[in-house]
């Protein structure tokens, strides 16, 4: 089995990666990609701690069931980012997240 200190390493690693993919990105898209790196490693925790929790003996499905509303949420936030994003291009032309300034028609 991989170390559960492997695994927490590896996701603290891929929520700094998109932690700072945000901060420095001005594309709109990109920062949506970096949100979902955020939310995998958010997913990998639960599913770390559910196997290998001291209270689970690796049987505990309280993590999955978790990350199968994470999933749900994240599609649905990508949906609607995307949908955003495209209306903000359509009428600006641009995806530049400094650029933009208002929502309208």
């Amino acid at each position: 089995m991989i170390p559960m200190s492997l695994l927490l390493t590896f996701s603290a690693l891929l929520f700094c990666i998109g932690l700072y993919g945000i901060i420095t990105t001005e594309k709109g898209l990109v920062a949506l990609m970096c949100i979902e790196l955020m939310l995998n490693s958010a997913n990998i925790n639960f599913v770390t701690f559910s196997a290998y929790g001291p209270w689970s003996n690796g049987s505990d499905m309280v993590g999955q069931a978790f990350v199968i509303f994470s999933i749900a949420i994240a599609a649905a936030e990508v949906a609607v980012g995307i949908a955003i994003m495209l209306s903000a291009y359509k009428i600006s032309g641009t995806n530049n997240t400094l650029e933009l300034s208002t929502m309208r028609w």
